[in-house]
């Protein structure tokens, strides 16, 4: 395991699209990269795009704390082709912050758009096939996934396909349609695998030589059966805590690492521990619980 190197993401301390900005209690970028290098990460997400800053001054900001762009999170409608104009503009951007980070082996981190449904209803995709795509809604999105595909790839990055909670890539039937009918490489995140009815372990062992990029992530399933319960969103969900601290959920962790070792990966491996901050949560919190975060890895991978 000693070949991986470990990051971390702005979304673990709190700053993402619904909180910067909104929320009183979300770090700046200086203080965040700040706490991140001192906890030992080795690289960052890219956030939302311009949090961290843009040019010079997002490669400045990496370059002072020693740390590298590992990736970032690219939303994209696929499956709706009227906004796919404005959501590979957006994927555009991206790929413009990192080449002016020098990132070149960033991973621009596809994730579908989803739906208002599929927000409303995470996890539940696996036992109601109505909230997943149609034959036609699949020829769309795997258009649409090519067009994102081929500027990425034009732009000297390298994709990678992240099957995420209330999206129309969750659910176990709805990542083997994603793996029958592409080449993309593929996201392993454990949370996320699991809060849509999947077996991590399995997932790293079936998917060997298409995983690509890796979150480590653990989730407190009794908050998922809580949610599909009550039909609760992921916002929500996130405000419950169904995404805790490495080692207080559920995930077989270590045996998801030695899963890891089994196919010999050798990419990043980035914490992402998505939450929401209390409106009494002072700032120190989120660090804290990163630098735990790493201790973990440290005590239970030797990473």
């Amino acid at each position: 395991m000693s070949s991986l190197r470990v990051g971390n993401a702005p979304l673990s301390y709190g700053a993402f699209e619904m909180t910067i900005g909104v929320f009183p209690n979300i770090p700046g970028p200086d203080q965040l990269l700040d706490e991140l290098a001192e906890a030992g990460f080795e690289g960052t997400e890219l956030g939302v795009p311009g949090y961290l800053g843009e040019g010079e001054e997002l490669r400045r900001r990496l370059d002072d704390r020693g740390l590298e762009l590992t990736g970032g999170w690219c939303p994209v409608r696929f499956s709706e082709p009227h906004h796919w104009d404005e959501d590979l503009a957006g994927l555009d951007r991206i790929l413009s912050l990192f080449a002016s980070a020098g990132a070149t082996g960033a991973h621009p981190v596809f994730g579908d758009g989803g739906s208002d449904a599929r927000r409303a209803n995470p996890g539940r995709g696996r036992e109601d096939r109505s909230l997943g795509l149609d034959d036609a809604g699949w020829k769309r999105f795997l258009e649409g996934l090519k067009r994102a595909d081929d500027l990425a790839r034009a732009r000297g990055f390298e994709p990678t396909f992240h099957p995420h909670t209330s999206t129309y890539v969750e659910a176990p039937w709805e990542i083997d349609r994603l793996l029958d009918t592409t080449e993309i490489g593929l996201v392993i995140d454990p949370g996320h695998l699991l809060v849509g009815g999947n077996d991590p372990i399995e997932a790293v062992r079936g998917w060997g030589r298409r995983v690509n990029y890796v979150h480590i992530k653990d989730v407190r399933l009794g908050v998922r059966d809580s949610v599909i319960r009550d039909r609760a969103g992921t916002l929500e969900a996130w405000r419950r805590g169904i995404f805790c601290e490495l080692g207080a959920g559920d995930v077989d962790l270590t045996g998801f690492l030695t899963a890891l070792a089994g196919i010999d990966y050798s990419g990043w491996l980035v914490v992402e521990q998505d939450r929401i901050p209390r409106d009494d949560e002072p700032l120190r919190e989120a660090a804290e619980a990163q630098a735990r975060n790493r201790s973990w890895l440290r005590t239970h991978a030797g990473l």
